[in-house]
């Protein structure tokens, strides 16, 4: 054949890294191996890349065939390829990562994952001596999840950056922006100083509604983002 190599080709692999909101609880799409390696421990959702694939067109395809889920934009995250990561051999993974508001996101299982499901990063053993009982996650998934999360934190901390992170809805209340930061964050923050620097910075500016419930009427936001971009492509 014209250009054959005598190199080694290792085999080329790409994972999806979905982050959401599970009640007041940061979490990630994992899905249950059917099969070997690490048959019955939970993964992220991945696989092969096909001949004459892009790299993010594979990632999409193998989240929606074992999840389910469709339409999710991308932001890529690094490439993982120590030797003895899979013990099929030689595999670079090349992962993807985004955080989207998943409330209305139906997950289920498909192609060679047993079952889909949200897991609450807490309830995870990320560390690299899961303590007992606990299963811990195929490959060095755990090792990507722990990058991937501080990629994320990375992100939420200049809240000015554009990004194609679904954080919240289209119409959203501060406090339920404020909730998916201290989750992702990791810690409480004050809600005067939080509310303070994107009203002030004009990134969220406030809708003509209001959310009823329970509680007394909340005030609706929307990101400013596009405003900006029209700002910047006038000048």
């Amino acid at each position: 054949m014209p250009h054959t190599y005598e190199y080694p080709r290792p085999s080329v692999t790409v994972d999806a890294c979905i982050f959401t909101m599970h009640g007041d609880d940061l979490a990630v799409l994992l899905i249950k191996r059917k099969g070997q390696p690490f048959k019955g421990h939970w993964a992220l959702p991945g696989g092969f890349v096909e001949k004459n694939e892009a790299l993010e067109k594979a990632a999409a395809r193998e989240l929606a065939e074992e999840t389910g889920l469709t339409g999710v934009a991308f932001e890529q995250l690094a490439a993982f390829g120590d030797p003895g990561r899979d013990p099929r051999g030689h595999t670079v993974s090349i992962v993807f990562f985004t955080f989207i508001h998943a409330e209305a996101a139906i997950v289920h299982a498909g192609d060679d994952a047993a079952e889909a499901a949200w897991h609450p990063l807490r309830t995870l053993p990320l560390d690299a001596a899961p303590r007992a009982g606990a299963h811990r996650l195929a490959f060095d998934h755990a090792r990507i999840l722990t990058l991937a999360r501080h990629r994320l934190q990375e992100r939420l901390r200049d809240p000015s950056r554009e990004s194609s992170f679904q954080l919240v809805p289209q119409h959203f209340t501060l406090t339920e922006l404020q909730r998916v930061y201290e989750a992702v964050l990791g810690h409480a923050i004050d809600k005067r100083n939080f509310r303070a620097r994107f009203l002030g910075r004009g990134i969220v500016e406030p809708v003509a509604a209001q959310r009823t419930g329970k509680h007394r009427p909340a005030q609706l936001y929307r990101w400013t983002v596009p405003k900006r971009r029209a700002r910047a492509r006038a000048n």
